[in-house]
């Protein structure tokens, strides 16, 4: 039986949401206007903590600066961004419960519905080389263009992520021991799909739904 962990990023692993912080950091550095830009992603933020984000016009909003900005300069702002923001932000307990998982011999996984280009040194500084999350499609130059390539890892589309995922590995599912870590609603779909949920930092839907199932409930922050 293959034990494997899946940790949700954003107020799970990360005592704050990657995207939201990027879209507010490259305000600091002039790439959007302040004002418009607040409103815009305050928007977005709360359809998703209701629960009706449209994935793809969200992608297109957060990815436009750093596209038009190009990847010399998207690479040395992603830098300071984890540097200055997220690297502060990792608490002990999250990089505990990661390897003690990761001690005990399972597969471990971020699995998110922040695009890549946030997440990847995200998931290598908790030492997470599988990564799960939404890609980017790119131009004949290997450049991102703002829409999402294949599937968003985002409510219903992270069990077919997962489940790729585990065929890519040639595991089967009926051979598999999984466990879940996320905070949101909007997992429910893969939160149904494991094992063993878990209800971590959970919004008040989700605690109240993880008691009335009586799924684990782990406050980690």
């Amino acid at each position: 039986m293959k034990k494997i962990a899946l940790f949700d990023l954003d107020h799970t692993l990360l005592p704050l949401d990657s995207d939201y912080a990027w879209g507010v950091f490259t305000t600091t550095l002039g790439w959007t206007d302040p004002v418009e830009f607040g409103r815009r992603n305050d928007e977005f933020y709360a359809h998703y903590q209701a629960g009706t984000l449209d994935v793809h016009d969200y992608v297109r909003f957060a990815t436009e600066a750093v596209r038009l900005k190009g990847q010399e300069l998207a690479a040395q702002a992603n830098a300071r961004f984890m540097a200055e923001v997220i690297t502060p932000a990792i608490k002990p307990q999250a990089r505990e419960l990661v390897k003690q998982h990761q001690a005990a011999g399972d597969a471990v996984a971020i699995i998110t519905a922040t695009n890549e280009l946030v997440t990847r040194p995200i998931a290598e500084a908790f030492g997470v080389p599988d990564l799960i999350a939404v890609e980017l499609a790119r131009d004949a130059q290997g450049w991102i263009t703002g829409e999402i390539a294949g599937t968003p890892s985002f409510r219903d589309g992270k069990v077919k992520r997962f489940a790729q995922w585990l065929e890519d590995r040639q595991w089967l599912s009926d051979d598999t021991d999984i466990t879940f870590y996320t905070d949101s609603m909007n997992d429910l779909p893969l939160l149904e799909h494991v094992h063993h949920p878990v209800a971590t930092n959970p919004d008040a839907r989700l605690r109240a739904l993880a008691e009335s199932r009586g799924w684990r409930i782990l406050d980690l922050f």
